[in-house]
């Protein structure tokens, strides 16, 4: 399996909800099942058939957080020694050429990506766009609406 990048915060998060499953949702979910199954017939237990299937969800979301960590490589955006070049879990001011609009982004991995938080997964149009890129130059990103230009304004590693 191929290393996936993620931010030293994003690897933070996933421990943090992997912790959350395995200490208070699996043990609640068990306690849960056994009270079910303590009600007898199985065959029409609304209650125990809900346990299972949440059971079956945190299992499932607590192997999927392993694998994500386990092939994580994680990247902390204060030890980069880019030289003002644009790369993952770089944080990028920019300032859309038609509009004069300004935003930040930070690119980061896909389970990262919030828009909301204005972080962006490294795959996205904009993102690709970037990587490489220098302040100073202008950018042309294929968005669906059609190709927009981008000058990047500055390139920090917080």
């Amino acid at each position: 399996m191929s290393s996936v990048p993620i931010t030293k915060r994003g690897a933070e998060l996933l421990k943090e909800e992997l912790q959350r499953l395995k200490t208070k949702e699996r043990p609640a979910v068990i306690t849960a099942i056994a009270e079910a199954r303590a009600q007898g017939d199985l065959s029409e237990n609304a209650e125990y058939d809900a346990a299972k299937e949440k059971q079956s969800f945190i299992e499932g979301r607590i192997a999927d957080l392993e694998g994500k960590l386990g092939a994580a490589q994680i990247i902390d955006p204060t030890l980069l020694d880019a030289e003002g070049r644009v790369v993952f879990a770089s944080t990028v001011h920019l300032e859309d050429m038609e509009s004069g609009q300004k935003v930040t982004y930070q690119i980061v991995g896909e389970d990262e990506a919030d828009l909301k938080d204005l972080k962006i997964s490294v795959t996205s149009p904009i993102a690709r766009a970037l990587i490489g890129k220098y302040a100073g130059d202008v950018v042309e990103v294929k968005a669906p609406s059609g190709p927009r230009e981008y000058e990047i304004l500055d390139v920090r590693y917080v």
